[in-house]
């Protein structure tokens, strides 16, 4: 780095820090208790006679960190199979997974779905076949072996989505719409950008429910605490009528930062395994790159830290940030992360920000371009990622606004940063 830039950056004296307990509606269906609840949803007077016996059909099973996704797979495979048909998991996630039948698959066994766990085959591939035309005159795709099925369970989270706003974000319909469209059917409907993102997924999603043999669908949602808190057996018609409910119910339940505002967000770690965009919005309120949504820590910067592990060098989301490290900048994996960026229209969140030789750089740079901040009582927050904030760091600035808080409990005195001789967390 320049060493005027440095010598800039070390005139911010970084405050002491605490860490505090962010507290939220714990109420969970415990990883014991799911296959009985997934099978009484399941044996529901909507949906008990959906699936017959001799029929093969379809599972969906998505790419992102769902809580307990190998259990709850297997157990709608179980229950498929109890009934007498012949369960087959199809990898349904666009174009993740590098775009390949390979990859989604691996993808999979990385979340413990693998054929030997759940029992029944994982059948991967790229391949669709044209199903229908959208009300917006779109040619419609969908896996081949789905659509060749005698049956198709669609089971997906339900969340709030990271670029959109709508009655059905990340949910059922989107999982039809992209998720089962694979690379052509996500290219097709992210062609016209975020903006008509809400439009797309439901006309999509409506035309695959006429004209492919979707018999079921199981929105699951999660608390706070990334556990399971509610899972229920949807009709097709149910998933039209019911899903935007299940959204709002979704929102009601996420995890968020209780203080609100502050100067510097610090993010440890991004991934596409924690969002989509590597760090959700929804809490992070990084929207510099999702002009289309609102909502979040209200942050007027926000440095990130490194790539998780598990994101493999994909490092979509570093475009939100105003700071990242030589770290972060050294596990980028190009290809992988344009790919996704080219498929969905997300440029703005390949761009790369400033990058600083170390982490106390970023967050001396990031204070340092701040406008009208105290730089003597620097309000930061630090986060280990958007999916982990119950236990978060604030600055000493932010004291008393945690005290006053019935939610928020304060676990240590203030430190120091803990910067290790080359200037990182860890």
């Amino acid at each position: 780095m320049l060493n005027v830039v440095k010598q800039l950056c070390s005139e911010v004296q970084l405050p002491k820090m605490l860490q505090v307990k962010q507290k939220f509606d714990p109420q969970c269906i415990v990883a014991g208790d799911l296959p009985g609840a997934i099978a009484a949803e399941m044996a529901k007077a909507s949906v008990a006679g959906a699936v017959k016996a001799g029929q093969q059909v379809a599972i969906t099973c998505g790419s992102r960190g769902l809580a307990n996704h190998a259990l709850i797979t297997k157990a709608i495979v179980d229950v498929v199979k109890a009934r007498g048909a012949k369960p087959v998991v199809i990898p349904a996630m666009g174009s993740h997974g590098g775009a390949t039948a390979e990859g989604q698959k691996e993808l999979l066994a990385r979340f413990g779905v693998t054929e030997e766990y759940i029992g029944c085959p994982i059948l991967s591939s790229m391949e669709t076949i044209e199903i229908g035309t959208s009300e917006g005159g779109h040619r419609v795709r969908l896996d081949k072996i789905a659509a060749q099925s005698d049956a198709i369970i669609v089971a997906h989270r339900i969340k709030p989505h990271t670029d959109f706003r709508g009655p059905y974000e990340s949910g059922l319909m989107k999982m039809l719409a992209i998720g089962l469209g694979k690379r052509e059917g996500a290219a097709v409907t992210h062609e016209a950008g975020f903006s008509k993102m809400a439009k797309m997924i439901e006309q999509f999603g409506l035309t695959i429910l006429k004209n492919a043999p979707v018999v079921m669908g199981l929105g699951i949602i999660e608390n706070a605490y990334h556990q399971t808190c509610r899972i229920e057996a949807l009709s097709p018609q149910e998933i039209i009528d019911k899903e935007p409910a299940l959204l709002d119910y979704a929102k009601s339940r996420m995890a968020k930062i209780l203080i609100d505002p502050c100067d510097i967000l610090v993010v440890d770690q991004i991934g596409k395994e924690i969002s989509g965009d590597g760090m959700d919005p929804n809490v992070s309120g990084a929207t510099s790159c999702a002009p289309y949504v609102t909502g979040g820590l209200n942050a007027q910067r926000t440095v990130v830290l490194s790539l998780t592990a598990d994101t493999h060098g994909q490092a979509v989301g570093m475009g939100a940030a105003h700071a990242i490290t030589k770290r972060l900048f050294n596990e980028i994996d190009y290809d992988a992360t344009y790919v996704n960026a080219l498929t969905a229209r997300v440029i703005d969140y390949t761009r790369i920000p400033p990058i600083m030789d170390n982490d106390k750089e970023a967050i001396q740079f990031a204070a340092r371009s701040a406008a009208s901040v105290d730089l003597d009582n620097l309000r930061i927050i630090r986060i280990q990622d958007t999916m982990n904030v119950e236990k978060i760091w604030i600055s000493e600035a932010l004291r008393q606004e945690a005290e006053q808080h019935n939610d928020i409990e304060i676990l240590s005195e203030a430190v120091h940063f803990p910067f290790n001789s080359d200037g990182n967390l860890w």
